[in-house]
């Protein structure tokens, strides 16, 4: 499975979903990207995040308030770097997205800081043609 998505993915999506990477703050696509529709894992398509959700945390990656679908996400406790983090993962695929911190503004003040690379946007005007209609009362 690997190889393929060494195929299918680009260097960067490679990076930071199957080797635990995260892309340069402020040179990503999804940062400054408010367009009403859901995020996606890049990986297997599952939902992940609303664009109701999202929100300017000025860190220079996507941030969210929670994800679309709990059951899409796990939590894992993260001691690389010297630091004490909370990782975010996609569940279907387990590819790593980013990390959870308790700075958020929403009710639950939590901020997913999810990286562009893992993610693929669905416009709202696209939902139902490419199977994710459901969401549509999500945005």
């Amino acid at each position: 499975m690997k190889e393929d998505l060494k195929k299918t993915l680009t260097d960067m999506q490679y990076y930071v979903t199957q080797e635990n990477g995260t892309e340069p703050p402020f040179q990503n696509v999804y940062d400054n990207h408010f367009e009403k529709g859901i995020y996606v894992d890049i990986v297997s398509g599952k939902p992940l995040f609303s664009s109701a959700d999202k929100f300017n945390a000025g860190c220079g990656w996507p941030s969210f308030t929670q994800p679309l679908d709990t059951e899409e996400v796990t939590e894992h406790f993260d001691t690389s770097h010297g630091m004490r983090r909370t990782e975010v993962r996609s569940k279907a695929a387990d590819s790593h997205l980013g990390h959870v911190f308790p700075d958020g503004p929403g009710e639950n003040g939590l901020r997913y800081c999810i990286n562009s690379a893992a993610l693929r946007f669905i416009p709202a005007d696209r939902l139902e043609e490419e199977g994710y209609g459901q969401f549509s009362s999500k945005l």
